[in-house]
């Protein structure tokens, strides 16, 4: 597109709240952050239970920590890559190096494809723990909504996720306008010294003046060589 960089314009102009919320990409990581909540919230508060004859909780993925900690850990971090991620996106416009918007591209790319394996591992691995859980480790079935609500939004995430890296890659494809981007920053001082030559100044006839340069073979003298009301020629 002209006048374009990696999906964005020129660096300098207004940023524009509605826009910027009405972006496919911005929605999505929106989405994905709205998930990692849900996830996290989820094992947080409901994610451990005991036995009628037990003190200690257990993980309610069949009594295995792994589980619940790896839910715990990457829906944290999954929250804060959104919020990341959301900054970049507002801060990208500004940006006004073309090597620095192609390196956040690239980096939007591989993280969000990072981000939908991980989930993909994360909900076959709260799903297949979840399927074995034995009932007698949990006769009240308390915290069943919660287990499957981290198991749902596991399982949203991983497209939402896929959709980020796709929505980068599109814009990794759009490139630079090259006639309107330099690819490199060049100091304005040193271009505008390069561009021009050094200045020189100008003498007449490389004499200062006032010395009583002589005019047309003359020189100005008196009367009777006194300095006074006439010219005598050489």
């Amino acid at each position: 597109m002209e006048g374009m960089a990696y999906g964005a314009g020129k660096a300098g102009g207004a940023f524009n709240p509605k826009t910027f919320f009405q972006q496919p990409h911005t929605i999505l990581r929106i989405l994905s952050w709205f998930f990692s909540i849900v996830i996290f919230g989820s094992i947080a508060n409901e994610g451990y239970v005991n036995r009628p004859d037990e003190a200690q909780e257990f993980c309610i993925f069949n009594r295995n920590q792994n589980v619940c900690n790896y839910g715990l850990f990457m829906g944290t971090l999954a929250f804060l890559c959104c919020l990341a991620f959301l900054a970049l996106d507002v801060y990208f416009p500004q940006i006004s190096s073309v090597k620095d918007r192609k390196k956040a591209v690239l980096a939007d790319v591989g993280v969000s494809a990072f981000w939908s394996f991980m989930w993909f591992v994360g909900f076959c691995f709260l799903t297949n723990q979840w399927q074995v859980a034995k009932q007698e480790d949990n006769p009240l079935r308390e915290g069943g909504d919660a287990a499957r609500a981290a198991i749902t939004f596991a399982f949203f995430s991983i497209f939402t996720w896929a959709a980020q890296s796709f929505f980068g890659y599109q814009r990794y494809k759009l490139g630079a306008d090259s006639a309107l981007f330099s690819q490199d920053y060049i100091d304005p001082s040193l271009d505008a010294g390069a561009a021009g030559d050094p200045y020189t100044s100008f003498t007449a006839g490389g004499n200062n003046l006032g010395q009583g340069d002589p005019v047309g073979g003359s020189s100005y003298q008196g009367i009777n060589g006194e300095g006074g009301g006439g010219y005598q020629e050489y």
